[in-house]
């Protein structure tokens, strides 16, 4: 991975954590709520889980392999 890649990634990294904090919140305070829409929630979470995904994916690609 060059230099131009590398912040790229970790530019893409952070917003997608500012995200996912984001939903996070975002599901907490649905879920407070007594008339929760269970769909709506459902929906954030599946997106949560989506963004975990990717952060993992480029959190792989930034840290070298220690086994190597």
């Amino acid at each position: 991975m060059n230099e131009e890649d590398e912040r790229a990634a970790r530019l893409e990294l952070a917003q997608l954590r500012l995200e996912h904090r984001d939903l996070d919140a975002a599901i907490e305070a649905l879920s407070q709520k007594a008339a929760a829409d269970s769909l709506q929630l459902q929906r954030l979470k599946k997106r949560k889980l989506a963004l975990k995904d990717r952060i993992g994916f480029l959190e792989d690609q930034l840290l070298p392999d220690i086994s190597a």
